[in-house]
């Protein structure tokens, strides 16, 4: 995904010279191009990610289409208040990429966890999040946050479904398989897990949909809608809290609209901290969110359905 966002914004900052990429100290062996054929679009502001946000707030005040980057929880959750105060606020272009959604650096420990991000980040007002799926969404996805003309977060992960190259807009899903037994909604990387999952369903007598909410701010309101009155029900499924992150912003889009699924979950990290250090295939299946662990509990659920 990364490599993706990369090769987008190369191509869009070679046409336009209001944008800006600001790095944290991160990106030796990644940026170099990019700081050799833009040096006045580039700049790395040191381990100090509170005091990026501040300049990218100045920068955009200026006109600039400010590129905020670092990993995980570093360009989010440590400059929370710059993000709120200085860029939400004021509604400036600056767009936040965060290399290693979930369990990415699941190595590094719970410091390197990025677990409550969606729900922190969408919780502001004026902001846009956004986790793609695969590495062609990640690549239209910082168009569409650039474009956008507001402040956005993109979640980039180290995993990745497939490529399906179609259209891509904020706030419109993609369906990647369709069915009428269950519906999975999916955000980020785990998309890959969610569709091997369906396949091992499928072969079970169990058609789902699968969908990758690659925004989950703003939502994609009408599929989810759609979904829950002509399917079996909803699963959502995240590397991330259950709390606040897709699966609540699903619940919510249902209860406002006096709509309820015929079975509804959501599979995420169960309101703890993940505690423990893996890579990010061990973490998933530890904390049961890999496909093996989706196809059992989507079984379970029909289960207690019918």
């Amino acid at each position: 995904m990364r490599d993706a966002f990369l090769d987008k914004l190369t191509q869009l900052a070679a046409k336009d010279k209001d944008i800006v990429l600001l790095t944290a100290d991160l990106g030796f062996g990644v940026f170099e191009a990019f700081e050799s054929k833009f040096p006045g679009q580039y700049f790395n502001v040191g381990v100090a990610e509170q005091n990026m946000t501040g300049l990218a707030a100045g920068l955009a005040l200026e006109g600039k289409k400010v590129i905020t980057y670092s990993i995980g929880n570093f360009p989010t959750l440590r400059c929370l208040e710059q993000i709120r105060n200085d860029a939400c606020y004021h509604g400036l272009n600056i767009t936040i990429v965060a290399s290693g959604g979930g369990f990415s650096y699941g190595s590094l420990g719970m410091s390197h966890h990025t677990t409550e991000d969606i729900a922190i980040l969408r919780a502001l007002p004026a902001m846009s999040v956004v986790a793609p799926g695969t590495a062609w969404e990640a690549g239209e996805a910082i168009e569409a946050l650039i474009n956008n003309n507001g402040v956005g977060y993109l979640r980039l992960d180290k995993t990745t479904a497939t490529n399906i190259e179609t259209k891509f807009t904020l706030g419109q899903s993609i369906r990647y398989k369709e069915g009428k037994d269950i519906t999975l909604f999916t955000t980020g990387g785990i998309l890959s897990d969610v569709i091997q999952a369906s396949e091992l369903l499928q072969k079970q007598g169990i058609n789902a949909n699968v969908v990758s909410m690659h925004t989950v701010k703003p939502i994609d309101k009408e599929v989810i809608i759609a979904s829950a009155n002509e399917t079996g029900g909803i699963v959502t499924i995240e590397e991330h809290n259950i709390n606040g992150g897709l699966g609540s912003a699903v619940a919510e889009v249902c209860m406002d609209n006096g709509i309820m699924p015929r079975a509804f979950l959501r599979i995420g990290l169960d309101d703890k901290y993940s505690s423990i250090v893996g890579s990010q295939d061990y973490l998933k299946a530890y904390y049961g969110i890999n496909k093996i662990a989706i196809v059992k509990k989507v079984l379970d659920l029909l289960s207690i359905k019918n």
